[in-house]
């Protein structure tokens, strides 16, 4: 069965006008600014204006562990929050906003896909109205000033080997990693070698996902730690006096973009931390201006439920005060598969031909990773959905071993056809969440702030990722007490590692047991609000491959851009 590009798909959309969207959330006119015609900025007097609705359901969409080709869970969020409405249900969408790195790079858009994706879909991976860039000068801005502290005298003493903060730029560049800078005369600045991480790694993009309002991203963005003196105290943005006009940079990009699905449903995104060494959410401010007008608010967490269901638990509803009803986990057959340990899944190539053949056997081979996964969920004291993302080489019966081995575990489960018949297709996932949001809530921390960093750590290593314990590189030990010395113990953990395992090491499969969790390094996001523990090689500036998405990107005779997908 043939179906158009997502592209096509998106532009063949009939779309409502903004104004008419919001009004389905009973967001008036006076609360929008509109950017061209397919996307509006949410005033944050939303959040004064809205009153609050405590019967809100609050859900999550997360997946097992991925393949490096993603399992669809935007398609699933879009595809959910549809489904929602054929229910009856007035539901909104919350996502990241995608980075053009990986736009442009083997990935591509992250729109969702099918007949449930967010559009205009050129509009969501490019630009936007700006809150990539509003980010990339804020922390630009600061690298500037900080070199700028160096070259004047350094009156605050900051030690030249002990910076932490590099620079920043929404593209996929290997070549930026490791730079030196500074070099020519004595008017060029001081060398140093630093280097570039893409813009969704930066820490100014963690605080705007994680703030509450202006003023509470103003002082988070004061309270970023950008190097060390000599003596081993912090010095802060705050301290090199940045931070206010960083915050003036940022004053547009906190206000919550609304867009739509192909449906019309209401879809408001905002922010893209990075899913690694970031908590891989969307906006706390988009989440609590939801909750204030729908009944479903439906949100994802990047990669695995080991990773980003674990923080958007610990991390982000920490710094919400919201709870959720019911988690999603996206699962599919291609994936279980491949956890099956028989197939080798590359980015950017077809899948082995073998692995498309009918083989329920080759699925609950796999399963480990799924039940692993739901408990996970089940740590938090939140009901599980598993979501088969059916594809067109499914076979009922690979789909019918998902089935049994979601009821074995006590999960509700549902198959889901939402890319190709978009909300109808979503029906019986979407009745399997509102049975589940409707169970008494059991939420819970897995930690609590009083804990010490280690103890976090080794709580998360163990519960989540089933390691049997963790070991620390003498440097990374010496950041933890020095972190804990400085009064930053009471911050959660959010521990970087690789997407593609429950374990730190990529090629182990399923859910590994017996192995230790090797901390070789820890760094501090004071500003964002967390610590975070790099388990592994972890490149947060990433390079492009042999045939990079940019080179299919173009535009035709019309002006109309066509590649993109």
């Amino acid at each position: 069965m043939s179906i158009p590009s997502d592209l096509d798909i998106s532009r063949a959309t009939a779309l409502l006008p903004l104004e008419d969207v919001a009004a389905q959330l009973g967001i008036g006119a006076h609360l929008l600014e509109p950017y061209g015609r397919s996307a509006a900025k949410i005033s944050l007097e939303a959040l004064d204006e809205l009153p609050e609705r405590p019967t809100a359901r609050y859900i999550v969409v997360s997946a097992i562990t991925p393949t490096p080709l993603g399992e669809g869970k935007t398609t699933t969020t879009v595809g959910l929050g549809q489904a929602l409405r054929h229910l009856g249900k007035r539901s909104v969408v919350a996502i990241r906003q995608p980075s053009m790195g990986p736009t442009f790079g083997i990935k591509g858009g992250a729109a969702g896909g099918g007949y449930s994706q967010v559009v205009p879909m050129e509009a969501l991976n490019l630009h936007l109205t700006g809150d990539m860039h509003a980010v990339t000068a804020a922390h630009n801005l600061l690298a500037a000033m900080l070199d700028n502290h160096l070259h004047r005298g350094n009156s605050l003493g900051v030690d030249p080997h002990r910076i932490t903060w590099r620079r920043v730029l929404d593209v996929n560049d290997r070549d930026l990693r490791n730079i030196v800078t500074g070099l020519g005369g004595r008017l060029d600045g001081t060398p140093r070698q630093t280097g570039f991480d893409i813009t969704a790694a930066s820490e100014v993009m963690a605080v705007l996902a994680l703030s509450t309002s202006l003023q509470d991203m103003r002082r988070r963005l004061g309270r970023i730690v950008v190097g060390y003196t000599r003596d081993g105290e912090p010095v802060s943005a705050e301290q090199l006096r940045a931070a206010g006009a960083m915050a003036v940079i940022m004053r547009e990009a906190i206000k919550p973009n609304l867009m739509q699905t192909t449906e019309n449903t209401p879809v408001l995104v905002h922010a893209g931390p990075f899913g690694n060494i970031a908590h891989g959410n969307s906006s706390v401010v988009a989440d609590r201006i939801a909750s204030r007008c729908a009944d479903y608010v439906v949100t994802e967490a990047g990669f695995g439920a080991d990773m980003g269901a674990e923080r958007f638990f610990n991390i982000k509803c920490r710094t919400s005060g919201l709870r959720p009803d019911a988690a999603v986990l996206v699962a599919t057959v291609r994936a279980l598969k491949a956890h099956s340990g028989r197939y080798k899944v590359v980015a950017g190539k077809p899948l082995p031909a073998a692995m498309l053949a009918e083989n329920p056997d080759d699925v609950l081979a796999g399963a480990a990773n799924l039940r692993k996964q739901i408990d996970n969920i089940r740590l938090h004291g939140v009901s599980p959905v598993v979501a088969i993302n059916a594809f067109p080489t499914d076979y009922s019966s690979e789909h019918e071993a998902i089935r049994q081995v979601a009821e074995a575990e006590g999960a509700r489960v549902a198959v889901s056809n939402h890319f190709l018949e978009g909300g109808k297709g979503a029906l019986e996932l979407a009745e399997a969440v509102v049975a589940a949001a409707e169970e008494p809530a059991a939420f819970q921390l897995l930690y609590p702030d009083s804990a010490d960093l280690r103890a976090k750590i080794e709580t998360i290593a163990t519960k989540v990722y089933g390691a049997a314990g963790v070991s620390y590189l003498p440097a990374a030990a010496r950041a933890l007490d020095g972190y804990e010395a400085n009064g930053f113990g009471n911050l959660p953990v959010c521990i970087a590692k690789t997407h593609l395992s429950l374990s730190s090491d990529p090629t182990l499969l399923g859910a590994p047991t017996g192995w230790t969790l090797p901390v070789r390094e820890v760094r501090a996001s004071v500003g964002a609000g967390f610590i975070y523990p790099i388990c592994g090689e972890m490149r947060t500036m990433p390079g492009l491959g042999s045939h990079p998405a940019a080179e299919s990107i173009d535009i035709d005779a019309h002006g109309q851009i066509v590649g993109l997908s």
